[in-house]
Parts: C-alpha cells; sequence; structure tokens
C-alpha cells in the first residue's frame, strides 16, 4: 500500500478541469450540429477557413478567455470548501495531551464529513471511558495497598535485625510510591476541577519544609526556604503542596550529600525549587513530563512520577511548569 497522501484539493481541481474540457467539448459538438457542419466540410478547402474562423472567434476565444477566471474561482471554491478540515485539524493539534473530554465540533462540517467526525469522537469516548476506569482502578489498588504497607511498616518497626533499616528505607519507598499513584489518580479522575480557596506560597513551602526536614536529614542533606515576597493563589491546597514536595523529592535526589535544597518563594505567584545537582535542560523536563520517564542522574527509587504528577498538577490550576538551567531550579509560575 503506498504511503503517498492524495491531495483533496488536487483531485477536486483536477475533476473540474476534466468536466470544463468535456464541456468546451460538447459545446463544439452542439455547434457542429447546430450549423451542419460535417467531415466534408473539415476537409473542404474553401469552407474550413471559414469554419475555423467562426469556431475561434465564437467558441475558442471566449473559453480561453473564461479559463483563467473559472479556475481561480474553482480553486476558492474547493479552498473555501476545506477550510473548515483545516480548522479543526487545528484544533486536534493544539489539544492539550492532558485535555479529557476533547471531541471534534462538527457544527462547521460539511454534512459528507460529519459521520467521519461522529465516529472520532465516538471513538475518543470509548478512549476516555477505558481511561477512567484504568485509572479508578489504579486508585483502588493503590488504596487497597496503603493499609497493609501500614501494619508492614509497624511489624518492622518491631524487629531488632541489622536489615531492618534497609526494610524500613523499602516500605517508605512503596509508601511513597502508592501516595504518587492516588496523587495521580485524583487528579485524572477529577479533571480538573481545582477548589478556589486562597493559598498563601510561604506556607505551603514552610509546610512541605517541615514534612520533608527528617528525610532530608537521613540523607545527609538540608532543605532552607527563601523568601522573595510571594502571593496568593488560587486553587487546592493540598494539591499545590504535593506538587512542591515532589519537587522537593527531586531534588534531594539529585543532590549529593552535605548539599541544601532550596524552596523559594516569589516574586510574585511563583515558588521555585533549588538543587545543587547539574541542572535540568528543557528538553530533558519534556521528557520526565511524561509517566515513567526518569532523568538519567536521578535515583533508581520510585517510578518517574514525581514530574509527571507536578506537570499535571500545574495543569490543573493553569500554571507553568519549567526549568531554569542555569539556577539549578525547577519552577511553578501561576497566573
Amino acid at each position: 500500500m503506498s504511503g503517498v497522501h492524495t491531495s483533496l484539493e488536487r483531485r477536486l481541481i483536477s475533476g473540474l478541469a476534466l468536466v470544463g474540457a468535456i464541456g468546451a467539448l460538447c459545446l463544439l459538438l452542439f455547434i457542429g450540429i447546430e450549423y451542419g457542419l460535417t467531415f466534408s466540410v473539415l476537409f473542404d478547402p474553401a469552407e474550413l477557413p471559414v469554419v475555423t474562423h467562426e469556431l475561434t472567434e465564437h467558441v475558442l476565444i471566449p473559453i480561453l478567455v473564461l479559463i483563467l477566471p473559472m479556475t481561480l474561482a474553482g480553486r476558492w471554491v474547493v479552498r473555501s470548501s476545506l477550510r473548515p478540515l483545516e480548522h479543526q485539524a487545528r484544533e486536534i493539534d493544539e489539544a492539550s495531551e492532558n485535555e479529557r473530554g476533547f471531541r471534534v465540533d462538527a457544527t462547521s462540517l460539511p454534512r459528507e464529513v460529519v459521520p467521519f467526525a461522529d465516529a472520532v469522537n465516538a471513538l475518543l469516548e470509548r478512549i476516555d471511558l477505558a481511561s477512567r476506569e484504568q485509572e479508578a482502578f489504579a486508585a483502588d489498588v493503590a488504596h487497597e495497598l496503603r493499609t497493609p504497607l501500614s501494619v508492614l511498616a509497624l511489624e518492622i518497626e518491631r524487629l531488632d535485625h541489622p536489615a531492618s533499616e534497609r526494610l524500613k528505607e523499602d516500605v517508605a519507598r512503596m509508601r511513597r510510591l502508592i501516595e504518587q499513584l492516588m496523587i495521580l489518580a485524583q487528579l485524572d479522575i477529577d479533571t480538573p476541577q481545582v477548589a478556589d480557596e486562597r493559598v498563601l506560597l510561604r506556607d505551603v513551602a514552610e509546610d512541605v519544609a517541615s514534612l520533608m526536614a527528617p528525610v532530608a536529614i537521613r540523607q545527609r542533606r538540608k532543605i532552607a526556604v527563601e523568601s522573595e515576597g510571594g502571593d496568593y493563589v488560587v486553587g487546592r491546597r493540598e494539591a499545590i503542596a504535593a506538587a512542591v514536595r515532589n519537587l522537593v523529592d527531586n531534588a534531594l535526589r539529585v543532590t549529593p550529600e552535605g548539599g541544601t535544597v532550596t524552596i523559594v518563594i516569589g516574586p510574585g505567584r511563583r515558588i521555585s525549587v533549588r538543587d545543587e545537582g547539574p541542572g535540568l535542560a528543557p528538553e530533558k523536563l519534556d521528557q520526565l513530563r511524561h509517566r515513567y520517564k526518569r532523568a538519567d542522574h536521578a535515583s533508581n527509587s520510585g517510578a518517574g512520577l514525581g514530574l509527571a504528577i507536578v506537570s499535571r498538577i500545574a495543569a490543573a490550576h493553569g500554571a507553568s511548569f519549567t526549568t531554569i538551567p542555569a539556577e539549578k531550579s525547577l519552577r511553578l509560575q501561576f497566573a
């Protein structure tokens, strides 16, 4: 099967040209019948110049004069007819990869294309339904795993064994992965309705720093908070805190022992997490926005969900999520 795509516009214009050529031939035939022209007249040296002159003056010249405007008019009609398809193609191309419930608007499409658009919308509906079922299943599994993991953590606390510390770390990683799965599933299921509460970024930064301080101490690293103003943002406090927590967790992984992870608030509606790692290039961040991708310099703990969660929370709040390699920081900028 050939991979070359045929141009619909070219096919329509070629079809119109063929119809015009057939019409011109039919006109010549009609004139010949009307004036009683026969093959004998065409071969008569005396009559041929007169017939040629008449056909040229009354048929060929008018046709040639009309060819250019008819071609331009035909081209305009074809392009105008295809413009709704181009508009819909741009809308589909510009749709966010996280946008749930996107459908092709068939109201402005030609009637002949509506069945195709309806079929695409039905396919999108089936994909959304399958995604929701998968996300709900993942959330249920994550929820069911929390209780046995909590019991397991309590049992390990009672162990007096050299391997107990390693087991505690393994269970902690598993619990962190479960929490990430639950956050991600909740964000996908509740697409993307965020609360309209006023959240002070300084409070979020201080809470996250207090929560992550024991983790940093165990990893022989430090956490600091710097304020350059900061402001209120509108959204869901626990979701924003989860985003900052994941940024701090990622920063702790890439920061060497003895280093400091700094949460910077402001100026304005901005919160950044600065580490002492090698920095993250913009193209690498674009890769890590997708789930289960992990930076080359990150540790093997976790499933690469942290930055995907941050990206999803930022999208739900209408915020931008960028990297500043020169400052070795990741930034959330709220509108």
